[in-house]
């Protein structure tokens, strides 16, 4: 039974949801703000966390980044924010989605399955047949959903930022549009708010972040105008 912790200060949101996940086979815990949040994963690991970006006190951007210094969990934003901006900022900070209030839960439901499928690990007979994926100066071992630098270095990747990483690596040097990218997330394209939304590019300019030797002009992830993006790098599995 995957278990969710769901941290908003509103009474009334925490019931419903709590009910709502209860009835569809999830434990549930709740939390009114940060101090509760974190005192709930010290008691008891969450599979996800879904985390109001609008908190009183330390807000949910705070609170996600805080979280994600520490651990991979995966987190899904409520926001009341209709500007693009906040919700960018929250993917930009580690959370693998959001969803914007007012929401249906069944598309909460929804959103909270696709992302405990790409964090979920690959079943051990399906990685041991690609353990490792080498290219350039890094190796991405599936089995642990690890990128590893060739000092032997890990460096910390949300489960969007593996997802997405895998997708290229096991695509080299072809061009794939941001509808191919999304899908490979998990999430249609028509999920999303609008044609505009920007939450593979943000993706992509944290994967450049970690990888490229100079992110404002990369060599890895190319930019293809009216394209999408492509990975240039040669991958060899070992």
């Amino acid at each position: 039974m995957p278990h969710l912790l769901i941290v908003d200060d509103d009474e009334d949101i925490r019931s419903l949801l709590t009910e709502f996940f209860e009835r569809h086979a999830y434990s549930v815990s709740v939390a009114c703000g940060g101090v509760e949040m974190f005192a709930a994963l010290e008691r008891r690991a969450a599979d996800l966390v879904i985390l109001d970006l609008m908190l009183q006190g330390e807000d949910g951007i705070a609170l996600c980044k805080r979280l994600r210094s520490s651990a991979r969990t995966p987190v899904i934003m409520l926001t009341a924010m209709t500007d693009q901006t906040d919700r960018i900022v929250g993917l930009e900070v580690g959370a693998d989605d959001y969803v914007t209030k007012p929401f249906d839960p069944r598309e909460l439901l929804a959103r909270v399955r696709a992302v405990l499928r790409r964090s979920a690990d690959q079943p051990q007979q399906a990685a041991s047949s690609r353990p490792r994926l080498c290219f350039g100066k890094w190796r991405l071992d599936v089995a642990r959903r690890e990128l590893v630098a060739d000092d032997d270095t890990l460096i910390f990747l949300t489960s969007g930022e593996f997802d997405l990483l895998l997708t290229f690596v096991e695509q080299p040097q072809r061009v794939l549009t941001r509808d191919q990218l999304l899908d490979a997330r998990g999430l249609p394209y028509a999920a999303y708010d609008a044609p505009s939304d920007r939450t593979i590019d943000v993706q992509v300019s944290r994967l450049r972040r970690k990888l490229e030797d100079d992110p404002k002009n990369p060599a890895i992830i190319r930019t293809i105008r009216n394209g999408g993006y492509m990975f240039t790098l040669k991958v060899v599995a070992r």
